[in-house]
């Protein structure tokens, strides 16, 4: 397989939903299901690795650790994927959902304003997570008397599905799980933190040569093998020169970028808005950031090591936000705006839902817009199938040139 012909095929991941095909309920206990997950998993990869040669790109690992069937981190069909506030609960990480009701609330002011712009009546959700930010959005939607035809969820991990419909339940057929995107569609599109758990691929610069990282299986003297990193040279670059000739690990993002392509082929009217930790391309691959962007979450504990403990914690990487305006303009999208979630939700009226908030619940709203929480690593970026206007969460604090 060529590297362009990798990458176009495995870009169209999320349009097809990976539905849980092992019901994973039995008489073991948690932690006999969960090795056994281990090691299914890690027997895939070996797998699939020698299939092909000895060696899997890491997009092809990331793949298959996060979404193989039955066995990936999104894919498993017993409760340990967890989002929360806590490790106690069993989470691993938290969203801006679950940490603020108001966060929905307030994204909300901007999908009604987006559907009356486009005359759409549909919202379509990506990753709902555990549908907090569908229920607030869907509530809040209701309080402002817009009417809504329905409500699309895709998502690729099954047992979060069963918990989505569970929350979901009380708003009737008006929620609609998907299998896949059909060919034309119209509405508002939300994404929160789905860009990041996308597979990206790893590219070393090593001694002035640029290499693609990727996962390779070694023997080990007690006859086993393992899992490690196996760098091969390749032809593909970062998309911006990366000043000096210092060793230099990053990522490039051919499937978030495929996939924005796509939506934007099949989106005929309408808006969208994706929510994630990333930067535009200047600062994504400053020559300071050596290190890339690569990071797991387990038991809301953050660590570099995608080879250990398989299937049982996130792996994410940054979003080039660069990357993902030029796939929507290239795809026919106008961009209706770039800024930082923190701009973004003061624009849409944040400040005002605080102040009929009690004091706990305007501590926790408050992480979503401070510098040193999430108000500035995360951004928002938003598109349109259609003319665009002067988007309410994008009046102030605008960030474009920073794409």
């Amino acid at each position: 397989m060529s590297e362009h012909e990798g990458m176009t095929g495995r870009g169209m991941w999320v349009l097809a939903v990976c539905r849980d095909n092992a019901d994973m309920t039995n008489c073991t206990s948690p932690n006999q299901q969960s090795e056994r997950s281990v090691q299914g998993l890690l027997a895939r990869i070996r797998q699939t690795a020698q299939d092909a040669g000895g060696w899997l790109p890491f997009d092809h690992f990331m793949h298959l650790a996060l979404y193989a069937p039955g066995l990936g981190y999104y894919a498993r069909g017993d409760a340990q994927l967890g989002l929360g506030l806590a490790p106690g609960d069993g989470s691993d990480f938290v969203t801006a959902p679950e940490l603020s009701p108001l966060f929905g609330q307030t994204l909300a002011v901007q999908v009604a304003e987006a559907l009356r712009q486009t005359g759409t009546d549909r919202v379509w959700e990506f990753g709902a997570g555990t549908g907090a930010l569908a229920e607030q959005v869907l509530d809040a939607l209701a309080a402002q008397g817009v009417a809504l035809r329905q409500y699309a969820i895709v998502d690729v991990s099954g047992s979060l599905r069963q918990r989505q419909q569970q929350r979901l339940a009380r708003f009737g057929d008006c929620v609609q799980w998907l299998d896949a995107l059909p060919d034309a569609m119209e509405g508002v599109v939300l994404g929160n933190e789905v860009l990041d758990a996308m597979p990206v691929q790893l590219l070393h610069r090593r001694d002035g040569v640029w290499h693609e990282r990727g996962v390779a299986v070694s023997e080990q003297p007690d006859g086993g093998n393992a899992l490690v990193w196996h760098d091969r040279p390749t032809a593909l670059r970062p998309p911006v020169e990366v000043d000096g000739d210092h060793d230099y690990l990053t990522e490039i993002h051919p499937q978030a970028e495929a996939f924005i392509a796509t939506l934007g082929a099949r989106l005929r009217r309408g808006a969208a808005f994706f929510i994630d930790y990333g930067f535009g391309e200047r600062e994504y691959y400053h020559p300071q950031r050596s290190g890339g962007t690569l990071m797991c979450h387990q038991a809301h504990r953050a660590d570099a090591d995608p080879l250990n403990a398989l299937g049982e914690k996130d792996i994410t990487a940054h979003v080039n936000f660069t990357g993902i305006a030029v796939a929507a303009q290239q795809a026919g999208l106008e961009l209706l705006g770039y800024t930082t979630q923190g701009w973004f939700l003061l624009n849409c009226g944040l400040g005002a839902l605080m102040q009929h908030a009690n004091l706990p619940q305007r501590v926790m709203a408050q992480k979503l817009v401070l510098e040193h929480e999430m108000g500035e690593l995360f951004k928002v970026i938003g598109l349109c199938a259609g003319p665009p206007w002067p988007a309410c969460g994008f009046v102030q604090g605008s960030r474009l040139r920073a794409l």
